[in-house]
């Protein structure tokens, strides 16, 4: 009996795998947070990424509250997007995402107002330059190591663009950031979207990517489903290792005609079907 008891455990916990950014399901945390992530954890992830700080909570609980939350969910709290954090205010956030159990925290956006969205066109860019934001990444990161964190910075597409100055804001950030404080979490969409290629980032710059947002791509050059796209997960996930990955995340910023809480199962399928552990 007791044999059995573990083998049942031992399958159950390696059913169990891979992230979810719960920036994908942010309507359903809204409307009863506690159910959802139940879901996220039933679907099989084995650990998530906040998206919902606000006024020193995760999702309207403590981070205490939201840690044991998780933890009765079997699900593990790896890293948070903490749009809102500033120089000023970083110290008391990241004592919060310490608290709430995170390992990174990620600068999801140009911080402090730096970030630019055109509703018109549907585009994004930053303000202030790359050496400016890389000087107020290095201070974060230099907080966050006081904290007992991990700082990391996520992509979009706009980073790789030249700007003005003839400079690709993502290499420089790479280029000039202290990898000691500073490292990335390469979001696989808006790379391919840049018309760039991981590999060559990986084979520049090896170990600095530690964590990876993983979504798909449609036809449309919209976002799908992981593995109801377009983009090679196999050929990326060869050189995991290079990119320095310890985490990966699936995300869809949008699910169209399907519900998110259905799109995260066929994600889950996706990974498998690509070979994510």
């Amino acid at each position: 009996m007791i044999s059995l008891i573990f083998t049942v455990l031992s399958c159950t916990t390696k059913s169990k795998m891979g992230g979810l950014a719960l920036y994908t399901v942010r309507d359903a945390m809204t409307e009863d947070a506690k159910k959802t992530l139940k879901t996220v954890s039933e679907t099989g992830y084995a650990y998530v990424e906040a998206a919902g700080y606000k006024d020193g909570k995760y999702y309207g609980m403590t981070p205490a509250n939201f840690k044991a939350f998780l933890k009765e969910q079997n699900l593990i709290p790896v890293s948070t997007h903490q749009s809102s954090v500033t120089l000023d205010n970083a110290d008391i956030e990241m004592a919060h995402a310490k608290a709430a159990g995170f390992e990174y925290f990620v600068v999801p956006i140009p911080p402090m107002g730096l970030f630019n969205y055109d509703t018109t066109t549907n585009t994004m860019s930053m303000t202030g330059g790359a050496e400016n934001l890389a000087n107020i990444l290095d201070e974060l990161g230099k907080k966050a190591a006081k904290a007992g964190l991990k700082l990391l910075y996520h992509n979009h597409d706009f980073e790789f663009v030249r700007d003005a100055d003839g400079i690709v804001p993502i290499d420089y950030l790479l280029e000039n950031c202290d990898p000691k404080y500073v490292n990335f979490q390469m979001d696989l969409f808006w790379v391919t979207k840049a018309k760039a290629d991981p590999l060559a980032y990986f084979e520049k710059y090896p170990g600095r990517f530690k964590i990876w947002h993983v979504k798909d791509m449609d036809k449309e050059g919209k976002f799908a489903p992981v593995g109801n796209g377009t983009i090679d997960f196999a050929r990326i996930l060869a050189e995991k290792d290079k990119s320095g990955m310890e985490y990966y995340m699936v995300e869809q910023d949008k699910t169209f005609t399907m519900k998110p809480l259905e799109a995260i199962k066929v994600s889950h399928k996706g990974i498998k079907s690509f070979g994510f552990e």
